[in-house]
């Protein structure tokens, strides 16, 4: 009987132990989890991302070469893709030989000027020999007007000092019309040279957008990174606005994370940021809170939710946060679009 009753009273006494052991255990994970979140905020939602360019065309042509790989590193600046570009240097030619044509209008308007000046003084001075000789002729006429009144003179002498008093005056008259008239003409000619350098200023343009045009034929990278989402190929006709491929910028890596509206209070711009990427959890890396997205993200998405229709069931937000990513070599192995899980210190 002795031997049958130690076991069980060795069992009563195991029992409490491992329960008490349990306790203390959970109680030192749940103090430790306690500690932590008051001093962190996790959340896994997060991703890396990049500034991300996406390379266009601004003309249409056919794909004459392309001078990059599928996720090769290029330079800012670097000639990537040439489109044919004879078309475009046919219509810079033009717009050159307008431009010389329009200089040319602008000679022959300016000789224009020159010689209508020049018709200037001749009219001026047909106009003072005409004044000059009516001025006689009035003279002449008066006088004869006394003699024929003596009878020293014939009536026919009469007549014709009469009749070249009237001459004289219509060619005054006729005179100061041809001066006036070659007055508008040089106010005519002089106008045509300043519509001509006009003519000059808007070939200039031409030429300007000929070669804009010109230029845009040669595609270069925006900036520093890796091509990737190449879709063109030599002879390929593209259109205005097509997309050709993107680059993904160098040194603008960083992490997006959703963190969920009722962890917002504690979180604040600066703040140290810890990092665990899911394809290297060996790695730790660091940041800070940059800035705060100014919605949450359904207000961004396609088709927002409205609570005002249908039954109203309330659902956490979550608003898009920007970390900024410290140095370290790991970061020309991550990529935009990799899982990682950020804790935020938020201990004062």
């Amino acid at each position: 009987m002795e031997n049958n009753t130690q076991p069980k009273s060795k069992s009563k006494k195991v029992i409490p132990i491992i329960l008490g052991m349990i306790i203390l255990i959970g109680g030192f994970f749940g103090i430790k989890e306690y500690i932590y979140y008051s001093k962190h905020i996790d959340t896994d939602d997060a991703q890396i991302d990049a500034d991300i360019s996406p390379v266009v065309s601004r003309i249409g042509g056919y794909v004459d070469s392309i001078y990059f790989e599928e996720n090769q590193h290029v330079s800012n600046g670097q000639l990537l893709v040439k489109l044919d570009d004879r078309d475009f240097k046919i219509r810079l030619e033009q717009a050159q030989a307008g431009k010389q044509s329009a200089l040319a209008n602008v000679n022959v308007s300016e000789s224009v000027v020159n010689s209508t000046s020049a018709n200037i003084g001749t009219a001026k001075a047909n106009v003072d020999a005409a004044e000059a000789r009516a001025n006689k002729a009035a003279k002449d006429f008066a006088r004869y007007q006394n003699l024929i009144k003596d009878g020293s003179i014939t009536q026919q002498s009469f007549d014709q000092a009469k009749a070249e008093k009237e001459a004289s005056q219509a060619l005054l008259v006729a005179a100061k019309n041809q001066y006036q008239a070659a007055l508008k003409q040089v106010g005519t000619s002089q106008s045509q040279v300043a519509a001509a350098n006009t003519n000059i200023a808007s070939r200039g343009a031409d030429i300007d957008f000929a070669k804009l045009q010109l230029s845009y034929a040669h595609i270069n990278a925006p900036s520093g990174g890796i091509v990737s989402n190449k879709n063109i190929q030599i002879g390929q006709l593209i259109q205005p606005g097509q997309s050709l491929f993107a680059i993904v910028n160098d040194n603008s890596l960083y992490v997006k994370a959703n963190f969920k509206e009722t962890q917002l209070e504690k979180l604040k711009e600066g703040q140290l940021v810890d990092i665990e990427v899911d394809a290297f959890p060996d790695v730790k890396l660091e940041g800070h809170i940059y800035n705060f997205a100014p919605a949450t993200g359904a207000k961004f998405s396609l088709l927002p939710p409205d609570n005002a229709t249908g039954n109203y069931v309330k659902v956490i937000q979550r608003i898009p946060v920007k970390i900024k990513l410290e140095n370290n070599k790991i970061l020309e192995k991550l990529r935009p679009g990799m899982s990682v899980k950020v804790s935020v210190h938020v201990a004062e």
